[in-house]
């Protein structure tokens, strides 16, 4: 679908995004080329090479493509031909131009930026090119052809590096319309046609954000690594190998880690015997991947050493979907949590990582945390916990079942519509059943959201909050919540929240959380928090890491994307 006609739908990505203007305006158009091409840039046509080239265009399709139809981008191609007087904006004296083969080579190596070459038909650009070296002069049909292949498939090109291939809503996302677009007709003919230095006017529709760049990079050290891959997997260990015991793949191992970058290039192995010098690139391994870091030659370990690298480019390639799917434009740096990554991250307002800490989100299985955006507007110190209808239903009901006193030795109490306490009765629990009466938990350090909350409304009645169960962050898989994200470090991130506010100092948010009064703080400008989901992260020295796919939502975006026609 065309950017001019296709909505741009927030969610949110994965992990550490941070933002950094690349030529965008606050309105997300683009801004003009220095110099605008006039009608004499594109090469003039017969009356019969107008009306062949109109014809294809009325059609909205071209049997040379290979995907012929282009009905999506007909209106735009139109538009790029009346610009040109009709004329032919990649042909000049009946060559193409300088233009016209340097955008041929990005189409060829749309790999290299997460893309297809396919779907621009990236294969088959020599053999067009080629017919131009012949010594008669091409007709002028074949002149058309060529270029309307060209138009198209650089608009398509375009469109997908923009906003990406698929459209976020067809995995029930939940999205606020935006109108960053770009209009192709326009920004071809004005920024392409005649471009100087076609690679970084392309460059200016990517996503403005360093770590979409790094993640590009990233890819294409993971592409070169792939295409080396001996794909020689390592044994799976019966038990746990320590150091100073044999394992039968060391050599292969230590093979891998250097390819991999996590051990250095002088570290050799000893036989078959796991040395301590060894030990330090399969504890960096285990970091980069989620993993339990020990340091144990473990079966979680070689199952993630023997994942194909071409896996690891896949990973790399949806990360840069999801990021073409978020915004160019925020109002402020936005609070980031990554649900593989188990991760949130704050910025300063260079955008570069100020915060991160570790997070619980909800269950892979019946309480997933949802994907979607939103804005903190209020910190909360010494909340009530709302118990959601479900959880009072299927959980604290059988629990009342077995223990009258349940509730009172929980701190838990019953309130009506009006918010008054209600003394549990056994009239009332079938009211409770009905949700008539609701049950809430008092402010204190057992209550379940801790003693911070960080409010951000949304239909999902998911926010984030403290925790009096810490010791679930020591896990590296932190998937045990309801659906909410527990935060490691409410006080730090309260503290980051609050920073405008300097009467909110370390020692006051610590006085409220300890006091007798629930206390709203309204934040003056709402912050941007995204829920992303990515499965690779590329750290700010370039780090690449990898994630499980937790709720298989990579899974579902790689069969739309390979169900997908261009």
């Amino acid at each position: 679908m065309p950017i001019s006609n296709k909505y741009f739908f927030l969610v949110i990505l994965f992990s550490a995004f941070f933002l950094q203007g690349l030529g965008v305006s606050d309105t997300g158009e683009l801004p003009p080329a220095v110099d605008v091409p006039t009608k004499e840039a594109c090469q003039s046509l017969s009356v019969e090479g107008q009306a062949e080239l109109r014809e294809f265009i009325n059609a909205g399709t071209l049997n040379e493509l290979r995907w012929p139809d282009f009905e999506n981008y007909r209106v735009e191609v139109q538009q790029l031909y009346e610009f040109c007087g009709w004329g032919l904006p990649w042909v000049q004296k009946s060559k193409p131009t300088v233009q016209a083969r340097a955008i041929i080579s990005i189409l060829e190596n749309a790999d290299l930026e997460g893309l297809k070459p396919e779907d621009y038909d990236g294969p088959d650009w020599s053999g067009r090119l080629s017919i131009f070296q012949r010594s008669l002069p091409l007709a002028e049909g074949d002149l058309v052809r060529f270029d309307v292949a060209l138009t198209v498939s650089t608009m398509r090109y375009i469109s997908d590096l923009h906003l990406g291939r698929v459209n976020p809503r067809l995995f029930h996302y939940e999205f606020d319309p935006k109108g960053d677009v770009v209009d192709l007709s326009e920004f071809v003919y004005r920024r392409l046609v005649t471009s100087k230095d076609l690679p970084t006017d392309i460059q200016s529709v990517e996503p403005p954000f360093p770590a979409y760049r790094r993640t590009v990079n990233a890819l294409r050290s993971y592409l070169e690594l792939a295409r080396h891959d001996s794909r020689q997997p390592l044994p799976l260990p019966q038990q746990p190998v320590r150091t100073g015991k044999s394992y039968a793949g060391m050599e292969r191992l230590v093979e891998l880690l250097h390819t991999l970058g996590d051990l250095p290039p002088g570290v050799t192995a000893s036989g078959p015997i796991y040395s301590p010098s060894v030990l330090n690139g399969v504890k960096h391994f285990q970091q980069r991947h989620g993993l339990n870091v020990s340091g144990l030659i473990d079966a979680p370990t070689v199952r993630n050493l023997n994942v194909p690298l071409a896996r690891r480019v896949l990973q790399l390639q949806l990360t840069l979907e999801r990021w073409r799917w978020l915004p160019h434009q925020f109002v402020r740096p936005p609070i980031v949590i990554n649900i593989p990554e188990f991760l949130l991250h704050a910025d300063d307002e260079q955008f570069h990582w100020v915060l991160s800490m570790k997070v619980v989100v909800g269950r892979a299985y019946h309480h997933q945390t949802p994907v979607f955006a939103s804005e903190l507007k209020s910190v909360i110190f010494r909340p009530y916990w709302n118990v959601p209808i479900s959880i009072q239903r299927a959980e604290l009901l059988p629990r009342i079942a077995q223990n009258p006193l349940y509730l009172s030795e929980h701190s838990y109490e019953i309130v009506d519509t009006e918010g008054n306490v209600i003394a549990l009765s056994d009239a009332n629990k079938k009211e409770l059943r009905s949700g008539k009466l609701t049950v809430r938990q008092k402010p204190g350090p057992d209550n379940a959201l801790g003693l911070i909350k960080f409010d951000f409304p949304n239909v999902h009645d998911v926010y984030m909050h403290g925790t009096p169960a810490t010791e679930l962050f020591s896990r590296s898989r932190r998937d045990f919540s309801h659906g909410c994200i527990r935060i490691e470090d409410p006080v730090a991130l309260a503290m980051w929240a609050l920073r405008d506010k300097s009467e909110w100092t370390a020692e006051r948010i610590h006085s409220v959380m300890y006091g007798e009064e629930t206390i709203r703080v309204n934040l003056d400008k709402p912050i941007p928090v995204l829920i992303v989901y990515g499965t690779a992260v590329v750290m700010e020295d370039g780090e690449a890491r990898f994630f499980d796919d937790i709720y298989g939502q990579d899974a579902e975006l790689e069969r739309a994307l390979a169900q997908r026609h261009p």
